[in-house]
């Protein structure tokens, strides 16, 4: 395989571990903010919204059930940028933060977890 960089192969599983941890922090931040700063929600039940962010982001973030979870957190991501469709707000600044999230989460699925997750030899 040809590699500007051969020797950095051997650490091919960092690239997931650190798209698995940026992204399960920014969803922890998202349920913190709708659990305890009260803040809004696409949907109609933000605490539940949140609750369900916080369990997915910590499953990311340990790395436990990680493949599952970034689906669900595609889930997640897909609903708001729906909502965001809904209110006419798609091409808005600030959407393509969640497109970069999708596109994260989507690659943690087809990777997998990356180094120091427990269900890295399942």
């Amino acid at each position: 395989m040809l590699s500007l960089f051969p020797s950095l192969l051997a650490y091919e599983q960092v690239g997931p571990l650190l798209i698995r941890l940026v992204l399960g922090i920014t969803l922890l931040y998202f349920g913190y903010e709708k659990l305890i700063k009260k803040g809004t929600s696409s949907g109609s039940n933000a605490k539940v919204y949140g609750a369900v962010e916080i369990i997915v982001a910590i499953f990311l973030i340990i790395g436990l059930f990680t493949q599952l979870a970034a689906l669900l957190n595609a889930i997640i991501l897909v609903i708001k940028l729906g909502f965001k469709a809904r209110d006419k707000a798609l091409l808005s600044n600030g959407i393509n933060y969640y497109i970069l999230l999708l596109a994260m989460a989507l690659a943690v699925i087809f990777m997998g977890p990356g180094f120091l997750a427990y269900d890295l030899h399942i």
